[in-house]
């Protein structure tokens, strides 16, 4: 007679659909959990458990050490008993002892009860999460448990599917306890179980709903290509047959229509449109547009916009091809992939004669189109009048007119793309020769670059910190580096962060000075001054060396002298105004201070002896505006040239100034 852990097992693996090893297991770890908690094992000692499936029978092992006299009988065993379980056991040694209480099988049940429960339904869990996993992208049978305003709560075998508003079909109606089916479209693992969401709008619902009711599909006789669906409303469906002498379209029909019109039931009388597929894009985008009657049909992959299909109808076609609210040249667009332009026969008609009485060229080059004319002229005429449908002749007539001026305007845009696609190759041919070119190049001038050029550090060639930072921040360490860049001309160093055209000017001079190569200095052509200026220019380094008198002067006792040696410079300055400036001398830093101040030691002592001459005499208001008017010119040597400044009054008077000296 079996004991209750086996009637208990039995149970459980055939109403909550487990496996039975997960149950056994789940049983072990209970029986386990319950003999620690009464028999105060350690955590540390090993404790198995196991479950005869046969008889039922549960047995306890625990893990207990081979001593000569035991302290404690819970982790210790005598070496005699331990050779009755053993016999080669020794001192020291662990074994599996056997110590399964009495009643067990009732106590473990009582005690365990809770840990047993737990484990089951996270078993329980588990295995409804996987079952519905491999149930994803398939069609499961449902029914409605709750309708709230966000989705409907579905009740399935074991657990619950949600139902979201979005993915459900507009204008369906749901009762509670209604029987739905439903496209499983995500699952999720959560604590509670799975989170199944389902979706009765999705394509590929109505995909497997034609697997389940077309055998041909589900056998691989019949292949759906493609689904454009509008939920609720309407659906295109295109087929293709992989079996000769196979009707894709019936197969998919069924007989009066037995198999279609059973899907459409089931999606609330959605309309379904079942077309066979082709590999030619007219013929497919001609079907696509059923039930509409397509005249012509013109293909172009166009630039900018794709690949597009200017289509002609019959005047009478025109809504029917366009659908209501353009549903079905929309649902025909999305299943070829296609642009789809639609146009009556006569708004095609009428814009292909305006083009071809406007371009001569188009006449001259396809002569049926020339000769058809008049007769295009008169057929639209009398069509006009008449306000009569076109007879097969006459539209005969259009067609290859319109096909004419279409194919004549397709040539000439195939060939501008084929001429620009050769342009642009050549042009890119171009641009991979002229780079292969300036990068032989780099490589030539990078070759000539010397050794010891590599070993100057850039500290040592007189840069301003200013670029000597620059350069080391994008990581130009020697004067190798350095010329490295130049060794692709000025944009070398130019697209660098921070490095100017000013900038450029200094390093190159920096690195001209140190004169690395061998080739001897190009000699500089000497300009010969206009006559009238020769006289000035001679002024100019005459005023050189009185401005560094003056330099001198000023640095050992700024007092009266200097004022007196700094007029005749300034005023040989004002008179080379207009004349090439000498060229600059390097200066250290210090110098270049004292030169700077210098120029200032001039322009106020210029200022201070000029203003007495200028504006001797006259009232104070009318010195201040004649103050205000009047410009100063100065030789500036940074910049080399003559600038001009204007006057303007500082406060605190020449005290401010002699201040500012100090």
């Amino acid at each position: 007679m079996k004991s209750e852990f086996s009637l208990a097992f039995n149970q459980i693996c055939n109403e909550r659909g487990i496996s039975k090893e997960t149950v056994l297991e789940t049983l072990q770890m209970a029986l386990v959990s319950a003999y620690r908690r009464d028999a105060e094992v350690g955590p540390n000692q090993n404790v198995t458990a196991q479950v005869d499936l046969e008889t039922g029978r549960a047995r306890i092992f625990v893990e207990k050490q081979v001593v000569q006299h035991v302290t404690n009988p819970v982790s210790q065993i005598s070496l005699s008993e331990a050779r009755a379980i053993q016999p080669n056991v020794q001192l020291g040694d662990t074994i599996m002892v056997d110590c399964t209480p009495k009643d067990f099988g009732r106590i473990a049940a009582q005690s365990a009860k809770q840990i047993i429960l737990q484990r089951i339904r996270e078993a329980e869990r588990e295995a409804r999460y996987t079952h519905y996993m491999q149930q994803e992208g398939e069609i499961v049978h449902g029914t409605v448990q709750s309708i709230k305003p966000h989705g409907i709560t579905l009740h399935l075998e074991g657990t619950e599917a949600f139902l979201p508003r979005e993915q459900q079909v507009p204008g369906e109606h749901y009762t509670l306890h209604q029987r739905l089916r439903a496209y499983v479209l995500e699952v999720h693992k959560t604590g509670r179980g799975p989170q199944i969401i389902v979706s009765r709008s999705h394509s590929n619902m109505l995909r497997r709903l034609l697997e389940l009711e077309v055998p041909e599909i589900l056998n691989g006789t019949v292949e759906i290509k493609a689904i454009a669906r509008e939920a609720g409303s309407r659906s295109k469906v295109a087929v293709v047959a992989r079996q000769p002498g196979v009707d894709p379209v019936g197969s998919c029909v069924g007989m009066r229509g037995v198999r279609i019109q059973s899907i459409v039931n089931e999606l609330g009388g959605e309309k379904i449109d079942v077309i066979e597929w082709s590999p030619n894009p007219a013929v497919f985008i001609a079907k696509a547009l059923s039930p509409a009657k397509v005249l012509t049909i013109q293909l172009e992959d166009l630039p900018g916009e794709g690949q597009t299909a200017s289509v002609v109808v019959p005047d009478d076609q025109l809504s029917l091809a366009i659908g209501r609210s353009g549903q079905n040249a929309r649902l025909a667009a999305k299943l070829t992939g296609w642009r789809i332009d639609i146009q009556s026969v006569t708004d095609a008609a009428k814009q292909s004669l305006r083009q071809a009485k406007a371009d001569h060229n188009l006449t001259s080059a396809v002569k049926a189109v020339a000769d058809a004319i008049p007769v295009v002229e008169g057929i639209l005429r009398q069509h006009e009048q008449d306000k009569m449908p076109y007879t097969a002749e006459e539209m005969l007539t259009l067609r290859q007119f319109i096909e004419g001026v279409r194919g004549y305007y397709a040539q000439l845009r195939k060939a501008e793309r084929s001429r620009m696609v050769v342009e642009e190759k050549a042009r890119l041919a171009a641009l991979r020769a002229a780079e292969a070119q300036r990068r032989a190049s780099i490589e030539a001038a990078r070759a000539r670059i010397p050794a010891r050029a590599y070993v100057i550090p850039l500290e040592t060639i007189g840069l301003s910190q200013r670029v000597l930072d620059h350069l080391k921040r994008n990581g130009l360490d020697s004067v190798g580096d350095v010329m490295e860049r130049l060794a692709e001309g000025d944009e070398g160093l130019l697209r660098l962060d921070g490095v100017g055209p000013k900038n450029l000017a200094e390093i190159k001079q920096a690195i001209a000075n140190l004169q690395l190569t061998e080739e001897p200095p190009q000699p500089v052509e000497e300009v010969a001054a206009p006559p009238a200026e020769v006289e000035a220019a001679e002024l100019v380094p005459a005023a050189e060396e009185r401005a560094a008198a003056q330099v001198e002067d000023t640095t050992a006792a700024p007092e009266l002298p200097a004022v007196e040696a700094a007029q005749p410079v300034l005023e040989g300055v004002i008179i080379a105004e207009a004349e090439q400036p000498p060229a600059q001398e390097l200066l250290v830093p210090e110098e270049k201070e004292e030169k700077r101040g210098a120029r200032k030691a001039e322009r106020f002592y210029f200022e201070e002896e000029e203003e007495e001459e200028f504006f001797g005499g006259k009232p104070h208001g009318e010195r201040k505006k004649d103050r205000r008017s009047r410009k100063q010119f100065i030789y500036d040597e940074e910049l080399g040239k003559v600038v001009a400044h204007r006057r303007r009054k500082r406060e605190g008077g020449l005290d401010e100034w002699d201040e500012y000296l100090r």
